[in-house]
């Protein structure tokens, strides 16, 4: 089958796609681990799929978007503006407050790890992966002690 796609001009390079796609997986395991934890809207099925769609859109994009940044910035763009739709898809708005908005905000940094992964920024990539898992860890600690009452009263 390779030799019929190769002689139509069809060129097979699976293994750095598949390299890209697994490690934008792996980054988003952690924060989809803390979602699922926290019985969040979306876990461990939803982030991964955010960070290897936003790579697979990079990857797909790459052979029409080769040296021209501003056809990539309009893909870029268009990964931004369609996973902070999803996001915006986790955020609850109710009588007694919004909630889901840390979800959100963890989907649209995972699609971002998936972008990174997919245009080679691996180290911003792996950064933007820890920063939000440990935001997502510690930052819960502190909200959970401002939200405990008071002994004084």
């Amino acid at each position: 089958m390779s030799e019929w796609l190769a002689s139509m001009g069809v060129e097979l390079n699976i293994v750095p796609h598949l390299i890209a796609l697994l490690v934008a997986y792996l980054l988003a395991l952690p924060i989809a681990w803390d979602r699922e934890k926290n019985e969040r809207s979306a876990g461990l099925r939803t982030f991964p799929l955010v960070a290897i769609a936003a790579c697979g859109f990079i990857q797909a994009a790459e052979t029409v978007t080769v040296g021209n940044a501003e056809a990539t910035a309009r893909i870029v763009e268009g990964i931004i503006n369609g996973v902070g739709f999803i996001g915006g898809g986790a955020i609850l708005v109710g009588k007694l407050g919004t909630r889901g908005t840390a979800t959100a905000a963890s989907i649209w940094a995972t699609g971002a790890i998936g972008t990174a992964v997919g245009l080679g920024a691996y180290d911003t990539a792996i950064v933007l992966s820890v920063v939000t898992f440990a935001t997502l860890r510690i930052m819960t600690n502190f909200k959970a002690a401002k939200n405990e009452p008071d002994d004084a009263g």
